[in-house]
């Protein structure tokens, strides 16, 4: 919801958002304390209490703490025979040692002020204290059912489902478990030094996730591990039930990860802050009144229970301005939010999740995160990674470094006088070039063949920018004007003559329907223009322009001054977040694929800036600056390299992450201008210089393939095969 913000209730990083692929009920929330217990019954029947207090406090007491996922609660008991138990959407018959109905059958209400505050699910009774740490999403649960039906609401083990892991027949009802005649013997604790319960519940719950439910509910029966309490799950029930009065019950007899307050099965990190939580839970439920138009009951929700939890008077008056909402849409469309019957619980229970402790509630499909966290860290630390696709989880990752771009493959040689800059579009399929004459070069990157020749530029070109869908490209000219041209016809679309000053650089917004021009001229030096009309938006902030980029997500623009400052911009309000010294005149920026980090170019040394913290994330040094313009870029396979131009001619390459230069190629003579990479090939990219050439880089199984698909010279419109 677009709402103005409010302050995180615990500050455990790592905690991402959560999809909870669970269907919601459409119906309105249930505010009503008698409607919400009833509902809780039906939800909560064949929950079943674990050990008792004093019991559990004597187990818990020797438990050691485990880091991330470590706890686990008392299984419940099975439900009579006639219905049978479920994982998720399959069923399964009870088997034989079942144990009557009668014995399982807690109300809703006794759910939670009698569950004892260990969060082990073990059936041996043993304790576990709950884990502080709140990374990650919340999973889905393997809670009991008594009915015999599928749950409710089906999907798969994020929240979106209820199932239950049948007992092995001889449970009591304090969740022990105790071994037949035959039964295998105790498992050791820990597999290869992971956590067995840690790593089972893990299992039990991909196991659901792709689908082999009875897979799961085998091995949660062998192994006696259950992946949520009853509690947590009645939580999950409420939340996407919409029963409030339930949730909020719940919610306030949680205990905390410390150990504070006791609890109820449900636990808190431990630097939640519980009223915030619940501000949630009702400002939801605010929601949901305006929804059905039942602007009093909503009304009387903002004054008497979202009010007294919350200071923040800002959000308060935005709530308070949406009661004037004509209809349900116009609430969606002003609060941004896709009312009871889309996502906007599941993305609720999302936000509640990151408050509570992953030891009682598994994160989100936690085995796939892992195993993607080991493939990238294989990846950040592979030297000469060019493997387009995804690592294999069969063996560990390697690239060749014959597979690197350290060849030239094909000089082109069109352009006369120096080369300034160099860009591939968006999808790889072309290549534009521009420099100190007045013809933008374009080729197409098959056989780098020459397919247009954007000419009657005044002065030299110093930067090009395609649009998104690279239909178009706007040249920044020295001759103070910026063109717009059409790629494929290679006709002159727009000539904007307002500056008095170089045009230095151009940001394309995502839809290709506007830019945003940035000059050396101080009184016009930021600009936004459509490509329809002539309309002209002046920036506030007036600042001479170097280089400009944007990021991928429209959130940032960055300007580089022709002193020492970067300028970080809103670029949907056009207003200026925050500047940046340093220290040395930037030759160059440029955004990462992540939208997140900034890569800037100055005299001797490229250095990488993460937006968000506005600290240096890396740098790389080897290469020359100097008093003219030299551009540097990110690319390669997954974004892992940085290349750039430098004084002396050479071509630099550094690992992103780990900040050593990989290749110092001899490219150009005097001066290499610019480098960038092919965005859809990992094994190529261009660089130019004063000597007038574009040359194209790849391996050396590449190289020659290229040179036997590239025309022969002709005529002054072909580039130049190098025999180097």
């Amino acid at each position: 919801m677009n709402f103005p913000p409010s302050p995180n209730p615990t500050a455990v990083p790592g905690r991402g958002e959560v999809d909870v692929e669970r269907p919601s009920d459409p119906r309105g929330p249930i505010d009503d304390p008698a409607a919400s217990h009833s509902s809780s019954n039906a939800a909560s029947s064949a929950r079943t209490p674990t050990a008792t207090l004093e019991d559990d406090q004597r187990a818990s007491s020797g438990a050691t703490a485990f880091a991330n996922i470590e706890n686990s609660t008392a299984r419940a008991l099975p439900t009579s025979s006639p219905p049978p138990q479920v994982l998720g959407r399959r069923r399964r018959s009870l088997g034989p040692q079942s144990p009557p109905a009668s014995a399982v059958r807690p109300t809703a209400a006794a759910v939670s002020p009698i569950l004892p505050p260990s969060k082990r699910r073990r059936r041996d009774g043993a304790a576990m204290p709950a884990d502080a740490d709140t990374s990650g999403h919340p999973n889905g649960h393997l809670a009991s059912r008594s009915n015999g039906s599928t749950a409710q609401h089906a999907g798969v083990t994020n929240g979106a489902q209820k199932s239950a892991v049948a007992t092995n027949g001889s449970s009591s009802s304090t969740g022990e478990k105790h071994n037949q005649p035959g039964d295998a013997e105790p498992q050791p604790s820990t597999y290869f030094g992971h956590d067995r319960e840690e790593l089972t519940r893990i299992l039990i719950q991909a196991l659901s996730d792709m689908g082999y439910q009875a897979a799961a509910e085998s091995v949660s029966r062998d192994s006696g591990f259950d992946l949520e309490s009853p509690t947590v799950a009645a939580f999950r029930s409420a939340v996407l039930d919409g029963s409030w009065v339930e949730a909020e019950k719940l919610l306030s007899g949680a205990g905390m990860s410390d150990g504070r307050g006791g609890g109820n099965g449900l636990v808190l990190a431990a630097t939640s802050d519980r009223n915030v939580m619940k501000f949630w839970l009702r400002q939801q439920k605010f929601l949901e009144l305006l929804e059905q138009r039942d602007t009093s009951r909503a009304l009387t929700v903002l004054r008497t229970e979202l009010t007294p939890l919350y200071q923040d008077t800002g959000k308060l008056h935005f709530l308070s301005s949406l009661l004037m909402c004509r209809s349900a849409e116009d609430l969606m469309n002003k609060a941004n939010w896709d009312g009871a019957g889309g996502q906007s619980r599941r993305q609720l229970l999302s936000q509640l999740s990151r408050c509570i402790s992953p030891s009682v509630m598994l994160p989100e499909h936690r085995l796939a995160v892992l195993l993607e966290q080991v493939k990238q860290r294989q990846i950040d630390t592979c030297l000469y990674h060019t493997a387009a696709s995804p690592p294999s989880l069969y063996s560990d990752h390697y690239c060749d470094k014959r597979n690197f771009p350290s060849e030239v493959a094909i000089v082109l040689a069109d352009l006369v006088g120096e080369a300034w800059q160099v860009r591939f579009s968006n999808d790889g399929s072309k290549l534009a070039a521009g420099g100190d004459r007045e013809n933008v070069m374009i080729w197409e990157t098959k056989t780098f063949t020459l397919v247009n020749a954007l000419s009657g530029h005044g002065d030299g070109v110093g930067n090009l920018a395609w649009s998104p869908d690279d239909r178009l490209i706007v040249t920044c000219s020295q001759d103070k004007i910026a063109r717009l041209w059409d790629t494929k016809t290679g006709t002159l679309r727009k000539v904007i003559r307002t500056f008095s000053e170089p045009v230095s650089g151009c940001v394309w917004s995502a839809d290709s329907l506007s830019f945003v021009l940035g000059t050396l001229d101080k009184t016009h030096s930021l600009c936004s223009f459509n490509v329809e009309d002539d309309g002209c938006i002046e920036w506030d902030k007036k600042h001479r322009v170097q280089d400009l980029c944007g990021s991928l997500d429209g959130k940032w623009l960055v300007a580089a001054d022709d002193l020492t400052k970067i300028y970080v911009y809103k670029a949907a309000t056009r207003e200026l977040e925050y500047h940046l010294d340093v220290g040395t005149r930037p030759t160059s920026v440029s955004m990462s694929q992540d939208c997140r980090h900034l890569l800037v170019n100055k005299d001797g040394e490229a250095q990488l800036i993460d937006l968000e913290t506005r600290q240096s994330a890396q740098k790389f040094l080897g290469h020359l600056g100097g008093a003219f313009m030299i551009r540097s870029a990110l690319g390669g396979a997954n974004e892992s390299f940085v290349a750039s131009g430098s004084e002396n001619g050479y071509v630099f390459i550094w690992h992103k992450n780990i900040g050593v230069t990989v290749e110092r190629l001899a490219g150009h003579l005097p001066r290499c201008n610019s480098v960038c990479w092919n965005p859809m090939d990992p094994c190529m990219l261009a660089s130019c210089g004063d000597d007038g050439q574009v040359k194209i880089w790849t391996n050396k199984a590449r190289m020659m393939e290229l040179r036997s698909t590239h025309p022969k010279p002709s005529n002054g419109w072909r580039g130049s095969i190098s025999e180097a």
